[in-house]
């Protein structure tokens, strides 16, 4: 199960609606071993696609750097979809390396307005199995 706090999950949500029509990514890290998100790290895709994400290598070296360096890991590794539901694809998967995280999609395709509805669902991906599991959002700091 995926413990969120509110900010985060709504942080997610703006960055995966402010990018529409391209696909957002990004990554919250938390304290290592804790599986515990903690913090927002949005960023860019090098793709600019609305049908492929791709994390920046030289953002994602210095992010690893930085969260090595905080004793930190990816706790929710996260990117929306613009046209489909929110599930993994099999390019997901084959991008899938961290078997430790929550991979949390959020599917934008109903539109980008405030009170259009919208999906956020989040998988645990390993060895390229998909497994679904609930999502729990709290106020104030995760559990």
């Amino acid at each position: 199960m995926l413990t969120i706090t509110r900010e985060l999950h709504d942080a997610i949500v703006a960055h995966a609606r402010a990018d529409h029509p391209d696909e957002a990514c990004g990554v919250v890290a938390g304290p290592a071993g804790s599986d515990r998100p903690e913090r927002f790290i949005p960023m860019l895709n090098a793709a600019r696609s609305p049908t492929f994400y791709e994390f920046d290598s030289a953002d994602l070296f210095k992010l690893y750097r930085e969260m090595d360096d905080r004793d930190e890991e990816p706790v929710v590794v996260y990117h929306s979809h613009t046209a489909t539901d929110a599930y993994p694809s099999r390019t997901d998967v084959s991008y899938a390396s961290e078997p430790n995280a929550h991979y949390v999609l959020v599917s934008t395709a109903e539109g980008t307005g405030a009170d259009d509805p919208f999906q956020f669902r989040s998988f645990r991906i390993v060895e390229g199995v998909i497994t679904e599991e609930e999502v729990t959002v709290v106020d104030g700091a995760a559990a």
